[in-house]
């Protein structure tokens, strides 16, 4: 006699839709699957009451008869109705699609035909060419539709033919008791064909490897380590899948002068005693060959820092400019005429100061 009550065991009440229960029994299926509790004894039995329940209540007539009093339905009626699935699948598959799907695994993609490989290439760019901007070409190592059988791996005057044992679907259901699985049909691989004549360049695989010529720019203020990428100029997909991406990474040379920080570039520009005390205006380089014009203020000193606005390395997601950093530093000269000599001599006594003062009253402290 049936002993548990099959609502319960979908987790639907009495009165459930016929989709309320097959959207239980989905979720339940996927929780307690074998496949996914490996070694779990009790998931498998939680599993096989959940197959067992749903075979009789997503069936119209039989969920009646169950409904309308006691009925023995445990120990092989499905089988001597001649059933192996609930409702209107004939087996576990039929639900799902395959068991693919049940973890995420879409039997339509695995159909689809697979995409090609992408390819990556280092390029190496003078300062210059980073900097502005340059077009160039590259060779990519790639996998290429054969040009022989046009990628299909049969021999000339062939072509692939339709499986005959999984006709074309890929898949072949595997009886599991009160269940079936899907798997790759043996026979061809999952693919849904087989070539009995392969072509003689490729050997039936459909590609050859080669080397691509690709024309790629690059564009103005690219970084060292930067990605560019041009789509569909991979490795050519198999039996016709699309082709993967070519991703170029700069190697940008380093300048002796002017330093790359993010957008930025930062130079130190020496200056002399007297511009540093008295002030001035200056002639800066900058990235390109120009000039800019800075101003420092009287009483510079050495380390500051001064930012001039857009002078920098242009940007190449919006094409902006980033800034020039100018750090100064104070050039003391190595040798002194006479005169120089009581000019600075007559300063010293004019000052008098002392400029370690503030630094012994903090180390006594």
């Amino acid at each position: 006699m049936e002993t548990k009550d099959l609502y319960k065991i979908l987790e639907v009440s009495k009165g459930a839709s016929r989709e309320e229960i097959r959207r239980s029994y989905r979720k339940l299926a996927r929780k307690y699957h074998p496949d996914a509790n490996p070694g779990d004894t009790e998931a498998e039995g939680r599993f096989k009451e959940i197959q067992h329940a749903y075979e009789i209540l997503s069936n119209q007539e039989r969920r009646r008869e169950y409904d309308e009093g006691p009925r023995t339905f445990f120990g092989g009626n499905a089988q001597a109705s001649g059933r192996t699935g609930g409702g209107d699948f004939s087996d576990f598959s039929d639900l799902f699609g395959s068991f693919g799907d049940v973890f995420g695994r879409s039997p339509r993609a695995a159909a689809t035909a697979p995409r090609g490989e992408d390819a990556i290439v280092n390029v190496n760019l003078k300062f210059s060419d980073a900097l502005n901007g340059v077009t160039m070409r590259v060779k990519a190592p790639v996998e290429e539709s054969c040009g022989e059988c046009r990628g299909t791996g049969a021999a000339a005057g062939t072509a692939p033919r339709t499986c005959p044992e999984c006709r074309g679907r890929g898949t072949r259901s595997r009886d599991q008791g009160f269940f079936a699985l899907s798997e790759p049909c043996p026979k061809c691989g999952g693919k849904g064909t087989f070539i009995e004549r392969p072509c003689v360049r490729c050997a039936g695989n459909g590609r050859l490897r080669g080397i691509r010529q690709v024309k790629v720019r690059i564009p103005a203020g690219a970084k060292d380590g930067m990605k560019v990428r041009v789509p569909g100029r991979g490795s050519d997909g198999e039996h016709g899948g699309a082709a993967g991406d070519l991703f170029v990474v700069t190697r940008v040379e380093e300048h002796s002068v002017f330093k790359r920080r993010g957008d930025d570039f930062v130079i130190e520009v020496p200056i002399s005693f007297v511009e540093a005390a008295l002030g001035a205006e200056i002639d800066v380089p900058r990235p390109g060959g120009k000039m800019v014009k800075l101003r420092l203020p009287a009483g510079t000193r050495e380390g500051r820092q001064f930012r001039v606005r857009e002078a920098g390395a242009t940007r190449p997601k919006d094409g902006g400019k980033g800034d020039l950093i100018v750090r100064v530093t104070l050039m003391v000269p190595g040798k002194i005429n006479r005169r120089e000599r009581e000019i600075l001599e007559a300063l010293a006594e004019e000052r008098d100061e002392n400029v370690r003062e503030e630094l012994f009253r903090k180390a006594q402290a």
